[in-house]
């Protein structure tokens, strides 16, 4: 039996719903073996993030290189990266093991408002980073940075796509959560052609860790050989399905439910 092994280079939140703990629930709710490098360690609730802890460029390094030297991988997610060196330093350990399925989650700012990327490193990420990512992922807020542009419609998502994918990556998936339509439509940019994926919107103020649950779980699908567009509608019902079944913890912006796909499956509640 061939194991399936996926790595998430991000921080670690203290509250279990976000960061490297989200990502390692769904690494496992999705059959594949989940390996961490933490960048920092966070002090965050429901209710916001109460103090960041970056460890050193060394020490992330130290856990990237044991990976690849010994287990290697099949695919693997970036999240807080923090700073601009550990940024630069991530990207040299992605080229040096020749990782090819990389999804980059540019995780910026934090549920609560707590800014989770130093301001020098956008310019690290779009330069280092995109080049050696197979997918970006961002919402409006952080594809607008990123691409240096506002997004209003949804011709402008097109646009900052298509601007995020000439910057390196070579996918790019603009999520709709910030968007002002009805429903919720994550927008997917090859270089050639655009899907829409869409789905109606939840109304929960329980939506911490969306992020990184839906790369983590496009990483997980692509671990597992799949291409990007089927790993994309995987991860789409991953997601909803947490959003979904709200779980209800905490007091602030509390966690989605990791275990609902899998208990949907076995219920054959998904029948796409």
């Amino acid at each position: 039996m061939k194991s399936f092994k996926a790595l998430t280079i991000a921080g670690s939140d203290s509250g279990g719903g976000a960061g490297i703990q989200a990502d390692l629930k769904t690494f496992q709710e999705l059959d594949v073996f989940g390996m961490s490098a933490i960048t920092a360690v966070t002090a965050q609730n429901t209710l916001g993030v109460h103090g960041v802890y970056p460890l050193t460029t060394e020490a992330v390094e130290e856990q990237i290189e044991a990976i690849g030297t010994d287990m290697g991988l099949d695919a693997l997610k970036t999240g807080m990266l923090f700073n601009a060196e550990i940024i630069e330093a991530v990207a040299k350990k992605i080229k040096k093991f020749q990782w090819d399925k990389v999804v980059t989650d540019p995780v910026m700012i934090a549920k609560g408002g707590a800014s989770l990327l130093q301001e020098e490193a956008v310019e690290a990420l779009k330069e280092h980073l995109l080049p050696v990512t197979l997918i970006l992922t961002p919402n409006i807020p952080e594809a607008e940075v990123l691409a240096g542009m506002e997004i209003k419609t949804f011709e402008d998502r097109k646009e900052a796509a298509s601007r995020l994918h000439e910057l390196g990556a070579k996918y790019v998936l603009i999520k709709g959560g910030h968007g002002d339509e009805e429903g919720v439509t994550d927008l997917l940019y090859d270089g050639k052609e655009y899907s829409s994926f869409k789905k109606s919107r939840i109304a929960t103020k329980n939506t911490h860790g969306t992020g990184c649950t839906f790369s983590a779980a496009l990483a997980a699908e692509l671990a597992k050989g799949n291409a990007v567009k089927e790993a994309v509608e995987v991860a789409e019902l991953f997601i909803h399905s947490a959003i979904e079944e709200d779980l209800m913890i905490g007091n602030g912006h509390g966690p989605t439910n990791h275990w609902a796909y899998k208990r949907k499956q076995r219920q054959g509640e998904h029948n796409e």
